[in-house]
């Protein structure tokens, strides 16, 4: 069982920044994921990572502003969010895959992913 809890969501302004952080315990898995919701929305993920090839993904509306790493020795993954828009506005959850292997996709699929954590809100206004 893995629980993740995440952290540093807050209220900016359009084009500020903000990392999210996300605490797993007991450790960290090596395929994990950062989701987003907005209300009356699906959740759409938004970066991911296989930390076993070092490969990321990311979805197109993020690309070039967001930042996804993890840091093993400190069981967290971050999502850095720089030049932040208002349709950036949503629930923002941390996930992990059950198996992980090196040669793996790095998906942004939702159902891809079996651990959840609780999310943290992140609002942006204009």
């Amino acid at each position: 069982q893995v629980q993740l809890v995440e952290s540093g969501g807050g209220s900016v302004q359009a084009g500020g920044s903000l990392r999210l952080s996300c605490g797993a315990s007991p450790y960290i898995r090596s395929c994990m994921g950062w989701f987003r919701q907005a209300p009356g929305k699906e959740r759409e993920g938004v970066a991911a990572i296989n930390n076993l090839s070092g490969h990321t993904n990311y979805s197109d509306s993020v690309t070039g502003r967001f930042t996804i790493s993890l840091d093993n020795a400190k069981n967290t993954l971050y999502l850095q969010m720089n030049s932040l828009k208002p349709e950036d506005t949503a629930m923002y959850y941390c996930a992990a895959r059950r198996s992980c292997y090196e040669a793996g996709a790095v998906s942004l699929v939702p159902a891809s992913y079996y651990y959840w954590g609780q999310g943290t809100q992140v609002t942006v206004s204009s």
